[in-house]
């Protein structure tokens, strides 16, 4: 008999001291579908019921009160040597990763400026990529997602704000080409497929066709070149936007930011001090 993981018995503790799934997720920050594989794998290793499911919440059987009072105990012991320990774990030091849209950023980057100067001795990694890392095999401490909230079991989510998206073009486009009032009458320099999911992507999926689309980049300094040429009409960072003019920019375009986080990692002193600078700004 083997118990997998200490993590294990900190959520039946959690749930012990709650008497419901929803309180231990709660206070541990999890998803409630964490808690429940928890349990179950906590009771498969030990081959004990340690609980008694009903509607109001779970109770505690025998078995479980015993590993509540041992569990307890041990638990109150790692507290007195984290305590002894804490000037060591309490530093902000070392690699820190950060993933987020290519389009934050104006928005990310003097946040994480001013976190890097309050902290000398973290390394920072930017990746900017569309795909999706994985938080649960290591690939970033913080990812910053756009759209709809994430709800991946075992990570923690929490709202940044909202975004916005502006198509910028050059005065001498404009000159020729009039505001951008029928998208069929323009052409566009737009981001490769990785940016099909951004709103203003979806607007134009149906507004335009192939003769629309003069230029597909995804470097946006690329993208920024034929713009300011006066060839197309195109979505920038506002950092790349100097001296062009906003052509076109819709409510509906926006978008909720979230930053999440594995729990694993979540309460480590260097993600909250990440997840506080890019909240906060």
């Amino acid at each position: 008999m083997q118990i997998e993981s200490w993590d294990d018995i900190r959520v039946a503790l959690a749930v012990a001291r709650t008497g419901t799934v929803s309180g231990a997720a709660a206070d541990l920050g999890v998803h409630h579908a964490t808690v429940i594989r928890r349990i179950d794998a906590l009771e498969s290793a030990l081959r004990a019921r340690l609980f008694q499911r009903h509607t109001r919440g779970y109770a505690l059987t025998e078995a479980g009160r015993t590993l509540l009072d041992a569990a307890g105990a041990a638990d109150e012991r790692f507290a007195q040597m984290a305590a002894q320990i804490a000037g060591a774990g309490e530093r902000i030091e070392g690699e820190l990763v950060v993933t987020s849209l290519p389009e934050l950023v104006d928005l990310v980057m003097p946040r994480l400026i001013a976190l890097m100067a309050r902290h000398p001795d973290l390394r920072l990694t930017y990746a900017t990529d569309a795909r999706l890392f994985r938080l649960g095999a290591g690939e970033a401490h913080v990812a910053i997602r756009g759209g709809a909230e994430p709800t991946e079991p075992d990570y923690v989510v929490r709202a940044m704000g909202r975004m916005g998206h502006v198509m910028y073009a050059a005065a001498s486009y404009l000159d020729r080409h009039g505001p951008v009032d029928n998208p069929r009458d323009h052409r566009f320099a737009l981001p490769g497929p990785e940016a099909r999911g951004a709103p203003y992507m979806r607007w134009l999926q149906d507004r335009i066709g192939p003769e629309n689309i003069l230029v597909t980049a995804n470097e946006a300094t690329a993208r920024e070149a034929v713009i300011r040429a006066g060839l197309a009409v195109g979505a920038l960072p506002d950092s790349l936007a100097h001296g062009l003019l906003p052509a076109l920019s819709l409510p509906e375009w926006d978008s909720n930011l979230w930053l999440v986080t594995h729990v694993d990692l979540h309460r480590t002193p260097k993600v909250q001090a990440a997840l506080a600078a890019l909240r906060d700004g």
